[in-house]
């Protein structure tokens, strides 16, 4: 497997809604995550497109899943966040983009 990215790599994830207007879509990648951006914890390795097995097709390309944080303070608008507060979620490599273009 060919990663993408690497621990350290700041990545924002896409502000796609697939499943908006009625299309038949299985989504893997939280709402609120989406168009924020985070940093590469770890390559978790390939794995079987989630996306794809949901339809009962077989999973192709396998795609990479990554591991990556992101503060809380950039996540919520309620406040009260430590600079130190992280939430970290595992996310396929089709739904990261590259942060510096």
């Amino acid at each position: 497997m060919s990663a993408l990215f690497k621990a350290g790599d700041a990545v924002r994830v896409a502000d796609r809604w697939p499943e908006a207007g009625g299309v038949r879509a299985h989504v893997r990648t939280p709402h609120f995550l989406r168009g924020r951006t985070g940093t590469i914890e770890r390559v978790l390795g390939a794995f079987p497109n989630p996306e794809e097995l949901a339809f009962g097709r077989p999973g192709l390309p396998r795609v990479a899943l990554y591991m990556v944080k992101f503060r809380e303070a950039d996540l919520w608008t309620s406040g009260g966040f430590e600079a130190r507060d992280t939430l970290v979620a595992d996310l396929y490599e089709h739904w990261l983009e590259n942060v510096d273009g």
